[in-house]
This record gives C-alpha cells, sequence and structure tokens, in this order.
C-alpha cells in the first residue's frame, strides 16, 4: 500500500535548477546537492547508483522520504500590473529498499524527478487584458483560471558492483512517467505572430487553415485562443506520457583520504504526454463586431518532452576521521530537449465541433533554453557518534534566455544554501533532514514582464536496516 501510495504522488516536484531538484535525499540535499562521491544511502539510486556499493557488505536497508517545495514566484509588467502565484506549497514523497549481498548492490526506489508549476487564479490582473490578432486596442481575456502543472517520476532498479576493494560501477534501468496540466490565454497578437510571421513560435494544421479563411469575412479578429487540459489532480496531470532512461556511474576511493566519482544519466525517451479531454477556445470580434468565444473538445498531445543528459563529476575529502569536504561539478543539456514547447490538438468528429470537426492544430512556442552547469560543495562534521551536521552550497546559471521568459514556466533559479543533520535513533534507524533557501532571482523578458521567482524547501528522510 505504501508502494503505490508513492508510485502515485511522485510525479509532481517543481523547478529549482531548471526542472531538476537542487538536492536528492536529506544527506545530498544538507550538503549542497553534492552526491557523485560518497554515499548518500539509498538515495544514491537517483545521483551515482555506484554510491550504492559503498555500504556494509550482508546490509539491507529501507528508505522512506518526503520533500517539500515551497516557491514564490511574483509577476510584475513594466513596473506596474502585479500578481503572485499561489502555487506555493508542494510535497513529495518517495520509497526505497536497497541490499548487499556479496559484491553486488541491488534494489528498487521510487521518487519525484521534478518539474514546474504555477497558480495564478481566476480574473488575475495580470491575465485581465491583451492585445487582439490586429494589436488595435486592448481587450479582456478569459478571466478563467490561469495554471500549470509538470512533473515527472521516476521507478528505479538499480545494480551497483564491487570490481575490487576500492572501485564500484553502477548502472540503474529507469521507467519514467509525465504529466502535464495547463490551463493558459494567449492573446490573438503572440497567437498572429507565430501564425504569420514566425515571431517566437509557428503555427500550422488544417484547422488554421480553415480559421484563417474565416477572418475577414464571417470573423474580424482573434482577441485570444485559450488551452484548456487539467484534471485538478494533486498527484498526476490530465495529459499523460511514459517512457525510460538509464544512469550508470563509477566510484574510486584513493586511500581513506579521497574518494573520486562520475556518473552519467541518459536522456529520456518519453511517449507524447496526451489527453482527450482538452478543449481549445477561440474569442474575438466577428463580422457585425460582435465578441464570440467558441470551444472545440477534442484530444492534445504534447510531444518531445524529455528529461536532459546530465554528466556529473565529484570528489570527497576526508581529513580527519569527523570532517568530510565534498564537491561536485554538473553538466545538464537542456538546450537538447527544450527548444521548444510543441502542442498538436486534434478536434473530435462532433457535431458541436462545427466546421473544426476532425481538424489539427499544431503550435511550437519557442524556448530556446541554455544549458546549465551547477557547483555544489558541502561540508559534514561528526559532532557525536549519533549526530553529523552538514551545510553546503550550489551555484547555477538561469538556463531561461530573457526573450522566451514564460509566465506558467519560470524556472530561473540559481543558486542554494543548504543545512541539516543526520542523527542515528537505534543501531538500525536513523533520520535525516534538510533546509535549502534559493534566494530571489528577478528577469526581464524584451517585452517588460518581470519574474521573481525565491525558494524555500525541505526534505526529511529515515532508514531502518533490516
Amino acid at each position: 500500500m505504501a508502494f503505490l501510495a508513492v508510485l502515485s504522488a511522485a510525479s509532481t516536484a517543481f523547478a529549482t535548477n531548471g526542472m531538476n531538484l537542487e538536492g536528492y535525499g536529506a544527506k545530498s540535499h544538507a550538503l549542497g546537492g553534492t552526491s557523485t562521491a560518497y554515499d548518500t544511502g539509498n538515495s544514491g539510486v537517483t545521483n551515482n547508483p555506484a554510491t550504492l556499493g559503498l555500504r556494509e557488505e550482508g546490509s539491507s536497508e529501507i528508505g522512506i522520504g518526503i520533500r517539500g517545495l515551497h516557491p514564490d514566484v511574483n509577476l510584475g509588467f513594466n513596473g506596474v500590473t502585479t500578481t503572485e502565484s499561489k502555487g506555493d506549497s508542494y510535497y513529495m514523497p518517495s520509497l526505497s529498499y536497497m541490499r548487499k549481498d556479496g559484491k553486488i548492490t541491488w534494489g528498487f526506489a521510487v521518487l519525484a524527478q521534478g518539474g514546474m508549476g504555477t497558480e495564478y487564479g481566476e480574473n488575475s490582473s495580470l491575465f485581465s487584458y491583451g492585445l487582439p490578432m490586429s494589436k488595435q486596442g486592448m481587450v479582456p481575456l478569459s478571466g478563467q483560471d490561469i495554471r500549470s502543472e509538470v512533473g515527472v517520476g521516476r521507478l528505479m532498479f538499480p545494480v551497483a558492483y564491487n570490481l575490487t576493494e576500492n572501485t564500484v560501477i553502477g548502472a540503474s534501468l529507469d521507467f519514467l512517467w509525465a504529466s502535464m496540466d495547463l490551463r493558459m490565454d494567449m492573446d490573438g497578437a503572440h497567437f498572429g505572430d507565430m501564425a504569420m510571421q514566425g515571431i517566437g513560435g509557428k503555427v500550422s494544421g488544417s484547422m488554421f487553415g480553415t480559421l484563417g479563411g474565416m477572418i475577414g469575412s464571417s470573423v474580424r479578429d482573434i482577441d485570444y485562443v485559450r488551452y484548456d487540459f487539467s484534471n485538478d489532480n494533486a498527484f498526476l496531470g490530465e495529459a499523460i506520457g511514459y517512457g525510460t532512461g538509464f544512469k550508470v556511474g563509477i566510484t574510486h576511493r584513493f586511500g581513506k583520504f579521497l574518494t573520486v566519482g562520475g556518473s552519467y544519466h541518459s536522456q529520456t525517451r518519453i511517449s507524447d504526454l496526451e489527453t482527450s479531454k482538452a478543449v481549445l477556445s477561440f474569442a474575438g470580434k466577428d463580422a457585425m463586431n460582435n465578441s464570440f468565444t467558441r470551444s472545440v473538445n477534442g484530444t492534445i498531445k504534447v510531444r518531445d518532452f524529455e528529461w536532459p543528459a546530465t554528466f556529473a563529476a565529484g570528489v570527497a575529502l576526508y581529513p580527519s576521521e569527523r570532517w568530510m569536504i565534498t564537491a561536485d561539478i554538473k553538466h545538464i543539456d537542456w538546450s537538447s530537449v527544450m527548444e521548444k514547447f510543441s502542442t498538436s490538438f486534434t478536434a473530435d468528429n462532433s457535431l458541436s465541433n462545427g466546421p473544426f470537426a476532425g481538424q489539427t492544430l499544431d503550435v511550437e512556442m519557442l524556448q530556446n533554453w541554455k544549458d546549465q552547469t551547477v557547483i555544489s560543495v558541502g561540508v559534514q562534521y561528526r559532532a557525536t557518534d549519533r549526530l553529523a551536521l552538514r551545510t553546503g552550497a550550489s551555484f547555477a546559471s538561469n538556463p531561461v534566455p530573457d526573450m522566451y521568459l514564460n509566465p506558467m514556466f519560470p524556472a530561473i533559479t540559481e543558486n542554494h544554501y543548504t543545512a541539516g543533520f543526520g542523527y542515528r535513533l537505534s543501531d538500525r534507524s536513523s533520520v535525516s533532514a534538510a533546509l535549502a533557501w534559493a534566494p530571489e532571482v528577478s528577469e526581464t523578458s524584451d517585452e517588460g514582464l518581470e519574474i521573481g521567482h525565491s525558494q524555500l524547501n525541505w526534505s526529511l528522510n529515515y532508514s531502518h536496516e533490516l
């Protein structure tokens, strides 16, 4: 029952380093997200699977965790109109089991990988008005709920092997699920720029051809286009896709003072995120200059959504029995998977869809994220035989170009400062906790959209040796 609960809840997480969390597992989280060259417990399956082999032979351990993310996202426009995202609390559980038999360590784990999300609600001032396709005067938008939610979860099966006393290799086969909710208005001006001039993306498909044929005859202007597919489920979005990925890693110990490690996380292979419960709406002015709204029901596919490849290398230094100093460098290949946000909508063959029945509308919005390099450091001090004190920091660049800032996906945070502890409750049980603060990062788009994003996050893990 616990496994099924975690499996259903592990898809929703929110942006820290792009869409990655700044650390996986409370120990790594407290040590600035470092994780490549020392034993991070069962969380090593997400970080570097080779570190799973650093545990004692014959040991088996079950781990339970909870992660809380508390983003603070605020928006403005030319310093006048402001609004805040109401999505400020998200919780993700994790569950794992690892066992070491001889030279082989194996097990399973399930957890949230990461994602993005915002909640601006209904009648938000910043989303009240926009420019129509003609760009003649401001017009009201839908006034309906504006929100986004993207989440990715992993079910992982790792194996680590001790080649020698000092060298461990590891790998993990991962099964993923990704989901998305989206309720978004796009004003007619942006829709028209993409459709007519290829500015910011492109629009194509038979539905666009039919709509274009109406403009100038039965349709005078387009005020906005609205996407709406959402189930309001806190754990899993409306549009869902499934896929696979893998990880490989290595650690090598140079005596008792130094351990080095490296890992590679593959780019995923996820199917299109799809739902048949989508609504696409057009609003504007008809030939008599009367306002109209037309809603079309159908199936939407979010195409080419993938998690990026990641390369990591790190060291762990042990200057004395009580001290450990860690450092990692990580490269996240966002540019290969976040070039554009691509959707394909196909209208149902129903009479209510009128001339749009069976037709398609394909929209690509440019994102052009940049690759991200993350440098992390951490220090652990064993105050007693039971208590370990930890602190760290990570430093990264913002992967989102100002030209493509999007209030629905404000993944612009950069640096994190962390602290935490580990405490052994008994010979078999221990608990770890971490707290991370990401100072506010503010960016302004070419159009005057201002986004501020800060976070206060925490994690808690309990482990028990069987």
